[in-house]
């Protein structure tokens, strides 16, 4: 995505949030990010932290540990990554990485520090990904843990599991072009209201 599209993503917000919405930039991962990476990482399973209970070293050594395996799978996994930094007015909130096949954009991870979730940032993002992928002709996939409450907002947006992975759905959206059913895998039509992206 160009330094061009990024600047726009906040303007997809609905125009009582706009205000809450900082500006969004996006630029690619560095060395330098190390540090707040595992920190981002580790955000994101904080309820995990909870339920092993775990002394706060041993608990970052094993963030440390899991997010090392998680950037191996992903620079392994994937032929066109790209792995960007989401700013904030340009402080780090976040990470995008996308990998933009011949055929597919396949949305790899999408995260927010606790405190920058549900102002629409991601959902700005996604939205953003979404439209240029129709732009493309593409589909988005992406995969989703079963018991994550994003799924019904990927579900409102187009996105329909397409494969049960176990712990995981793999779910798709096809372009409009593509696909005018206008309804999910369970045969709604998409809802409209609350877009929050947690």
């Amino acid at each position: 995505m160009s330094e061009a599209k990024v600047s726009r993503y906040g303007k997809t917000c609905s125009t009582n949030r706009c205000s809450t919405i900082p500006r969004i930039s996006l630029r690619p991962v560095t060395d330098d990010d190390q540090e707040f990476l595992i920190q981002l990482y580790a955000s994101t399973r904080a309820e995990e932290k909870e339920l092993v209970g775990w002394p706060d070293e041993l608990w970052d050594q094993f963030m440390r540990m899991q997010f090392d395996l998680q950037q191996a799978h992903y620079r392994r996994s994937y032929d066109n990554p790209s792995f960007d930094i989401i700013l904030a007015d340009d402080t780090p909130v976040g990470r995008l990485y996308l990998d933009r096949r011949a055929d597919e954009y396949r949305l790899i991870d999408l995260a927010l520090l606790p405190q920058f979730r549900g102002l629409g940032i991601g959902s700005s993002l996604l939205k953003a990904v979404v439209q240029e992928s129709e732009e493309q002709g593409f589909p988005v996939s992406l995969h989703v843990e079963k018991h994550n409450p994003i799924l019904d907002y990927y579900r409102r947006i187009g996105f329909r599991i397409a494969e049960d992975r176990g712990a995981y759905f793999y779910m798709i959206r096809t372009p409009a072009a593509k696909d005018r059913s206008g309804g999910d895998d369970t045969g709604r039509e998409p809802e409209e209201g609350n877009d929050e992206f947690p």
